[in-house]
């Protein structure tokens, strides 16, 4: 089955899509990557998504109308991807859209909310296509996230020690899966959130990241700064544990800093890369990590890495291009997958990552011209997944 996985991260900077060609053989997933393209958002809608996100308020109408722009340039991503890489011929579409909202009271997440109306893509592309993929992990008492700690689990299961694999997002999260245990899955806290609103402020909106982490790379870290953001109260929280930019924002760097010494540009971002760095480094020793396998647009950004492999002395830091899934794709050929195991009725949560009471068929899905692409579910369930080229 020709599948386009579609992902708009924490840091709403595009569209991500990935095709992929998706079989079951016995025990395994066999995934051939078809290849990847991104879609910037248009710079008004990039602009409304960022006004519209907490603490800011927003209005119904807002939100539908952005559920509508959302959806409509998920579904011209689609059909550029459906005729780039599968010739015209993507028998599904998975839209994970684009995350406004991420409700964690406590420890417990109560809802959650993607939107980017999939009916576009379906009336566009003529596609089946499954959305919605976080709320029935989150019915079921999970986080609704690491979602890709599934696709992590069978990709790396047989890997020795204890493979950490790690996205570098808006947000930062890790899967684990330690010999004789159960896996394990959280978000550390943040990847580019917090230094992209940085650069972006201290820049005048002429840059909205850190490119290839040169201003990082100039500056020295504020350790007092750095011991001021480590006192976060979310850092110190047991998995499975969630976050995003409810808690992350502007707002919440502005208050970092306020009633402390001037702070310069580059020193600023060497010290919130540092906390990237120094946060999941902790993760990974906490975890017992031998080795991590980076994805994410974090690996784009050298001084990050450098910092990340200067927490972790003696744990080998690879990017997922490493070992055949190329990083800044990683998380929409995850997406793929997800809803790949939806249409076969295959649970793709992994409840001791989530949270969750039990393992879940995830997501919605809006039949295409051609119906829906039902088959039945695999004599075996999936334990591994091996990639081909």
């Amino acid at each position: 089955m020709r599948v386009i996985g579609m992902m708009s991260g924490t840091s709403f900077d595009g569209i991500d899509a990935a095709a992929a060609d998706l079989r079951f053989d016995g025990d395994r997933i066999v995934l051939r990557l078809l290849g990847g393209v991104s879609t910037p958002y248009p710079d008004e809608l990039r602009a409304r998504i960022a006004a519209a996100l907490p603490p800011a308020a927003t209005t119904i109408e807002e939100v539908c109308r952005l559920d509508a722009g959302i959806g409509q340039a998920f579904a011209e991503a689609a059909a550029d991807a459906n005729a780039q890489l599968c010739a015209g011929r993507a028998d599904l579409v998975v839209a994970h859209g684009q995350t406004v909202f991420h409700w964690v009271d406590g420890s417990t997440v109560r809802g959650t909310l993607q939107i980017g109306q999939p009916a576009w893509i379906a009336e566009r592309t003529g596609c089946a296509v499954v959305a919605d993929l976080r709320s029935r992990d989150v019915a079921a008492g999970g986080q609704g996230a690491p979602l890709v700690s599934m696709v992590d689990v069978l990709w790396l299961r047989g890997r020795p020690g204890a493979p950490v694999a790690l996205n570098l997002g808006g947000i930062a999260n890790v899967t684990v899966a330690p010999p004789g245990a159960d896996p394990i899955a959280f978000d550390t806290g943040p990847a580019n959130a917090l230094l992209d609103l940085a650069v972006s402020d201290r820049t005048g909106g002429r840059l909205t990241c850190d490119v290839d982490g040169a201003m990082a790379a100039r500056g020295r870290v504020d350790a007092a700064l750095l011991g001021r953001l480590l006192d976060e109260p979310y850092y110190a929280r047991r998995a499975p544990k969630t976050t995003g930019k409810e808690l992350f924002h502007r707002g919440y760097l502005h208050a970092a800093l306020a009633g402390r010494p001037p702070v310069a540009d580059d020193d600023l971002a060497a010290t919130l890369t540092a906390l990237t760095a120094r946060t999941v480094g902790d993760a990974v020793r906490g975890v017992g990590g031998t080795e991590v396998i980076a994805a994410g647009g974090g690996t784009r950004n050298p001084t990050l890495m450098r910092m990340l492999a200067g927490e972790l002395p003696g744990v080998p830091v690879r990017t997922s291009d490493d070992l055949g899934l190329p990083a800044l794709w990683k998380e929409a050929y995850a997406f793929a997958l997800l809803g790949f195991c939806t249409v076969h009725d295959v649970p793709a949560t992994v409840a001791s990552c989530t949270g969750a009471r039990h393992p879940s068929v995830l997501g919605a899905v809006l039949p295409g011209r051609a119906g829906l692409p039902w088959r039945q579910r695999p004599e075996q369930l999936p334990r591994v997944l091996e990639l081909v080229s």
